[in-house]
């Protein structure tokens, strides 16, 4: 296949994604602006056929993702978790096939453009670098929905400072990051005023789209190497708790409750 026709089938511009070649970078867009870009079955099957298109384009340098409207990515679709769920995948990575870090050989920036929850921590941590517009926000409200939080953790437990990633996970939506405290952490290396962001994001990925392309994906390999064999036995760890849990009461009764708008009746009150 031609570098033009791989181009043409990764431009999307409709439906639950919208993607486009800038340059050597390929431009990403959560497009579910009404769900504050929540993860659902068919947005991250989307996310994981682009990947598989994309590892496939030699023209690509860097992958910036972004959302469309004022959030990032609110996470899982709390009407997914509550409702009849899809068998989850075998393993970690199995089942975080819609993330890009592992899935392609160019670098990932992430560029947080508001309200970044859950399982939209997941880009951030996924992602080799991470930008954040000044109005973006960060929490991690598994707990507070009954859902065990172990794979966004132990994900970004290399990359921001363990005491707040800890207060993040234990005290759920009551604990939020502003974007200075994001960077404070180390959980974002920078952060913009909100109508630079995407330039800024477009930006570094050109810069790293100007660099040898062997030599950065050489250099990247190393340091995603080096992070997947430490943390790859708490990934395993953390996916079995999560599918254990799935079948406890509070996991379905947390995201039914947000969607009431009602306070949660835990299985141990």
């Amino acid at each position: 296949m031609a570098d033009d026709d791989q181009d043409d089938a990764l431009t999307r511009t409709d439906g639950v994604l919208l993607s486009r070649m800038s340059g050597s970078t390929l431009v990403v867009t959560l497009n579910r602006p009404d769900r504050a870009n929540a993860l659902d079955d068919e947005l991250m099957d989307a996310l994981a056929g682009l990947w598989t298109a994309a590892a496939a384009n030699r023209s690509i340098r860097c992958v910036v993702v972004t959302g469309a409207g004022r959030a990032f990515c609110s996470g899982a679709d709390a009407s997914m978790l509550a409702g009849t769920r899809r068998a989850l995948g075998d393993t970690a990575w199995e089942e975080l096939d819609f993330l890009p870090g592992h899935r392609l050989a160019v670098p990932v920036v992430a560029a947080v453009n508001g309200v970044c929850a859950g399982g939209g921590l997941h880009f951030v941590a996924d992602a080799d670098i991470s930008v954040a517009a000044r109005s973006a926000r960060f929490l991690d409200p598994h707990v507070s929905v009954g859902n065990v939080t172990a794979l966004e953790p132990v994900m970004l437990r290399l990359r921001m400072r363990v005491d707040v990633l800890t207060r993040m996970v234990l005290l759920g939506r009551e604990e939020v990051l502003d974007a200075a405290a994001a960077e404070r952490a180390e959980l974002v290396s920078e952060v913009v005023p909100d109508d630079e962001l995407l330039p800024r994001a477009l930006a570094l990925a050109a810069a790293v789209g100007r660099n040898s392309p062997e030599a950065v994906r050489l250099s990247r390999r190393v340091l995603r190497s080096f992070e997947e064999r430490l943390l790859g036995a708490d990934l395993d760890l953390g996916w079995e708790l999560v599918r254990r849990h799935r079948a406890h009461p509070d996991a379905t009764e947390g995201p039914q409750a947000f969607l009431d708008k009602r306070p949660p009746r835990w299985s141990a009150d």
